[in-house]
C-alpha cells in the first residue's frame, strides 16, 4: 500500500465470535449468563473467588474447542507479508491470532492462558484449572488469579500503545463496538494524530464517525477482502 509503513490494528470481539467464542454482552449486564460485577471485577473476585475462578477455567477449557478463523489466518499473512512495522493491539483474551500464526501481538486486557500472583506479582503461562489453589509456580502462593484486565482495572502496556500509534500510519479497528474505554478513544487519539482509520465491523460501532472509512459485515469477509488490498498495493 503506497504510503503506508506502519500500521496498527485494534481487534475486538467481533472478530473471534465467528470461531464460535461467545463474548456477548448485553444491555442487562450478562456477560455469559453472568453479570459483569460478579465476575469481571477486582470486587466479584473479593466476593466470590470460587465463581470467578470457576467462570475463567470453564472460558480456558473452552478455548480447545475452537480455531482461528479466516480474519485471525489473514492478519497473519499480512503480519508475515507486509514490510513495515505491524502491531495487533486485541482486546480478546484467547489466544486465536497466536494459533494462527501472528507473533506482534498486544493482549490490553491480558490474556486466558496466562495466571497472576497476587502475592510475587509473576505471571506465568497457564494451561491449567485454579478452582483448586494451585501454587504460585515462582513463589509457591496459593494466590493465583487470571490475568485479566478487570473492569477498574488499567489496561497493560498502554504507554507502547501510544507510542504505535504516534508512529502509524494506518489505524485499522476490526470487530469492536467503539463502547469500552480506553480502547474505544484509540481512534480519536489516532485522528488527532494524522492517522489514517479504518473500521471493519459486522455494523457501525459507537465511534464510526471518527473514521475515515467504515465497512460493514463479517470479519471472515472484510479482513481477508482489505489484507489483499494491502499487499496488491491498493489504496484503502
Amino acid at each position: 500500500m503506497s504510503g503506508v509503513r506502519n500500521i496498527v490494528i485494534l481487534t475486538g470481539a467481533g472478530i473471534s465470535a465467528e470461531s464460535g467464542i461467545d463474548t456477548f454482552r448485553d444491555a442487562g449486564g450478562l456477560w455469559e449468563q453472568h453479570r459483569v460485577e460478579d465476575v469481571a471485577t477486582p470486587e466479584g473476585f473479593a466476593r466470590d473467588p470460587n465463581l470467578v475462578l470457576n467462570f475463567y477455567d470453564m472460558r480456558r477449557a473452552a478455548l480447545n474447542t475452537v480455531v482461528p478463523n479466516r480474519a485471525h489466518e489473514a492478519l497473519a499473512r499480512l503480519e508475515r507479508a507486509f514490510g513495515g512495522e505491524l502491531l495487533i493491539v486485541t482486546q480478546n483474551v484467547d489466544d486465536l491470532h497466536e494459533r494462527a500464526g501472528a507473533s506482534q501481538v498486544l493482549h490490553m486486557h491480558g490474556e486466558l492462558k496466562s495466571a497472576l500472583c497476587t502475592s510475587c506479582g509473576m505471571r506465568s503461562a497457564w494451561d491449567a484449572p485454579m478452582i483448586d489453589r494451585p501454587p504460585c509456580p515462582v513463589c509457591r502462593a496459593p494466590t493465583l488469579r487470571p490475568d485479566v484486565v478487570w473492569f477498574g482495572e488499567m489496561p497493560y502496556q498502554m504507554d507502547r500503545i501510544y507510542a504505535a500509534l504516534r508512529r502509524a500510519d494506518l489505524c485499522v479497528s476490526i470487530g469492536t463496538s467503539g463502547a469500552v474505554y480506553p480502547a474505544a478513544g484509540f481512534v480519536r487519539d489516532a485522528r488527532e494524530l494524522g492517522v489514517r482509520t479504518l473500521e471493519l465491523n459486522l455494523e457501525r460501532s459507537e465511534g464510526s464517525h471518527w473514521f475515515h472509512e467504515s465497512r460493514q459485515g463479517r470479519a471472515g469477509e472484510l479482513v481477508p477482502a482489505w489484507v489483499e488490498e494491502v499487499l496488491g498495493g491498493r489504496h484503502i
